[in-house]
């Protein structure tokens, strides 16, 4: 599949994405994690059917999207999907999210639930979902925690925690390292305040969850198989042997799920 390389100039960020170039009416949009790019999703590339156009990007501040801009916020980088997604015509969406990325993946089910058919949410938190007094404090003292955090030590965990493979941890480690501490720390806080309590609500398109089954980061593991109860459309699984970055732990299974998703009416 042959990739286009563009970019959108929006408040202070040039930012890079990549699409397909075939003329189908229904849209692919990968949404990597925080930190990372577009690379993580290069094996899903390959599950997908031909019939489908792609859109991959380096959300503002990372990969090839840099420097981060004005400012850096998930409601920003909703902004910045939504004028692309305009710009390309691209009104029957499938959003695939990962982490940070299925978080700006349920911001555009919930805003704009009319341009979004299906979703794959992989390893990621609820939006909408009620904290607990814990969880409220373990936010509020995120902030300090990273910034006081030694750098080396930080990007270095963080890659373990994330993954199982050591080739992904080098991956990780060479993205963290990319976009440096000031914006890296910016960038995971800022993504915790997108979380809004919205009681009742369901999403109501069909899902497809995935959590890795060593996926130690936050409360993930325990919330998507809770969360996959109470949506009216949708599959859960587990992925054996994958961490928080679980498409990349185990590519062969993930892809199997995703296609088989696809394919369903």
């Amino acid at each position: 599949m042959i990739f286009n390389e563009k970019v959108l100039d929006n408040q202070g960020c040039k930012i890079h994405y990549w699409i397909s170039n075939n003329s189908s009416e229904e849209c692919i949009v990968f949404l990597h994690g925080a930190g990372l790019d577009h690379h993580m999703f290069s094996e899903q590339i390959k599950a997908i059917p031909e019939k489908y156009k792609i859109l991959m990007w380096d959300a503002r501040g990372h990969g090839r999207s840099r420097p981060i801009g004005n400012d850096f916020s998930i409601s920003l980088l909703v902004q910045d999907l939504l004028i692309i997604l305009k710009n390309e015509k691209c009104n029957n969406t499938i959003l695939i999210g990962q982490s940070m990325g299925g978080n700006v993946a349920q911001e555009i089910a919930f805003y704009h639930p009319e341009i979004v058919t299906k979703l794959i949410l992989i390893d990621c938190a609820r939006n909408t979902n009620m904290l607990s007094n814990m969880e409220k404090f373990s936010l509020s003292i995120a902030p300090l925690l990273f910034y006081v955090y030694p750098w080396k030590s930080l990007v270095k965990q963080s890659a373990m925690a994330s993954s199982l493979n050591n080739d992904v941890q080098l991956y990780i480690i060479d993205c963290f390292n990319t976009i440096g501490k000031e914006d890296f720390c910016k960038i995971i806080i800022e993504t915790t305040k997108c979380l809004h309590y919205e009681e009742g609500y369901s999403i109501n398109k069909p899902i497809l969850m995935l959590c890795g089954e060593k996926d130690r980061t936050g409360n993930i593991k325990k919330i998507m198989p809770i969360w996959a109860k109470q949506e009216n459309k949708c599959n859960f699984y587990m992925i054996e042997n994958a961490s928080h970055n679980s498409n990349q732990d185990n590519p062969e299974l993930v892809n199997r799920y995703i296609s088989s998703f696809l394919f369903e009416k």
